[in-house]
């Protein structure tokens, strides 16, 4: 199965969407949005080179982490509440995604680090291509 084809199938969910356990079957591709308050494009709090994860991951330039807004779980002991309860952040492109994980791999990241990401597959999938085709090799 190429990415192509998995991005295509991704996004084929998104039309009665069962992304995550809570099953919302809602239609984000039409506008609808389901517990994760999310639509069919890309939803980013922040992103930057972190050093809070475990050595391995951090190495010597940082983990390149994208923190994706809203979530699909609602946990109240959630260490990100303001992204994930309180839907910090914004709707951007794929090609801006793109451009995300490019810099932080330009800026050095040994990694690239989705924090929140299951609700937003099919839109990361699609960011990937993108970067990839540009040079994204982390």
């Amino acid at each position: 199965m190429t990415l192509s084809s998995k991005i295509r199938e991704a996004e084929t969910i998104l039309k009665k969407c069962e992304l995550c356990p809570r099953k919302c079957h809602v239609n984000r591709t039409a506008g609808q949005k389901g517990f994760c308050r999310t639509g069919d494009k890309p939803f980013v709090s922040s992103w930057d080179p972190h050093y809070g994860e475990e050595r391995p991951l951090v190495g010597r330039h940082g983990s390149g982490t994208i923190f994706f807004g809203n979530c699909n779980l609602g946990c109240i002991f959630c260490q990100n509440y303001t992204i994930s309860h309180l839907g910090e952040g914004e709707e951007i492109s794929f090609e801006k995604l793109a451009s995300i994980m490019l810099e932080l791999q330009n800026s050095g990241c040994h990694n690239i680090n989705l924090v929140t990401p299951t609700h937003q597959v099919p839109m990361i999938l699609r960011a990937y291509e993108i970067a990839k085709g540009k040079g994204l090799s982390i």
